[in-house]
C-alpha cells in the first residue's frame, strides 16, 4: 500500500463501528475482524492479569496500541504498562513506548497473526517483551530483545515453556505460574 492508501485505511478503520462481540484490529493496513474469544482464552488472560502486581503494573484489556511507522493499531489480549508510563489524559490509543509487555492468546483463526504478523509489528514498535500463549500447543513463547524495522523486525530471544512450567517475565520482575492455563483441541 502507498502512504495515501494507508492513511485512508486508518481513517476508515477509526470510523468503523464493529458489531457487539467482534474484535477489530488494523494490522499493516489490513482490517481484521474476529469473533469474541472463548472461555479458555478469557480465563488465561484473567490468570495472567491476576499475577501482575497492580501496585507496580496495570494489566489492561481491550486497549488499542499506537505503533509509529506502522499502519497498525493492534488490540492485544493484554497490555501491561507501568502507571508512571501512562500518558496524560485519555484516549483509545496507548503509545507503544509506554508498553512493557504485550500478551496474545492464540485462537483458531489467529495463529499466523500472533506468531508472525504481530511478532514483527510488536518488534518494529520496540515492545520489550511479547508473550504468545498457545492453548492448542499448551505452551508459552516469550519474545524479547526487539530489533529491526518494518516487515523485517523481529526478536533476538525466544523462550518457550510448556503449560505448568513457570515463565519468568523479567521485564516485570514476575514469574508467571501457568499451571491453571486450559487447553483447546
Amino acid at each position: 500500500m502507498t502512504a495515501v492508501d494507508d492513511q485512508r485505511m486508518t481513517e476508515f478503520f477509526e470510523s468503523l463501528a464493529a458489531p457487539e462481540g467482534v474484535k477489530v484490529e488494523l494490522l499493516r493496513g489490513e482490517i481484521v475482524m474476529m469473533a469474541g474469544p472463548d472461555v479458555v482464552h478469557n480465563l488465561i488472560v484473567l490468570f495472567i492479569a491476576r499475577q501482575i502486581p497492580p501496585d507496580r503494573w496495570y494489566p489492561l484489556q481491550t486497549q488499542d496500541v499506537a505503533i509509529p511507522g506502522e499502519s497498525s493499531e493492534p488490540q492485544p489480549d493484554l497490555v501491561v504498562v507501568a502507571p508512571e508510563a501512562l500518558p496524560e489524559g485519555s484516549g483509545r490509543l496507548l503509545p507503544v513506548q509506554a508498553v512493557s509487555l504485550l500478551v496474545e492468546v492464540v485462537s483458531k483463526t489467529s495463529k499466523v497473526r500472533d506468531y508472525v504478523t504481530k511478532r514483527s509489528i510488536y518488534a518494529a514498535g520496540g515492545v520489550p517483551a511479547y508473550l504468545v500463549v498457545d492453548p492448542f500447543e499448551a505452551k508459552c513463547t516469550l519474545l524479547t530483545e526487539p530489533f529491526g524495522g518494518g516487515d523485517q523486525a523481529d526478536y533476538r530471544t525466544a523462550r518457550t515453556s510448556k503449560f505448568a512450567e513457570p515463565v519468568p517475565l523479567d521485564a516485570l520482575g514476575v514469574t508467571l505460574d501457568t499451571g491453571q492455563f486450559g487447553t483447546l483441541p
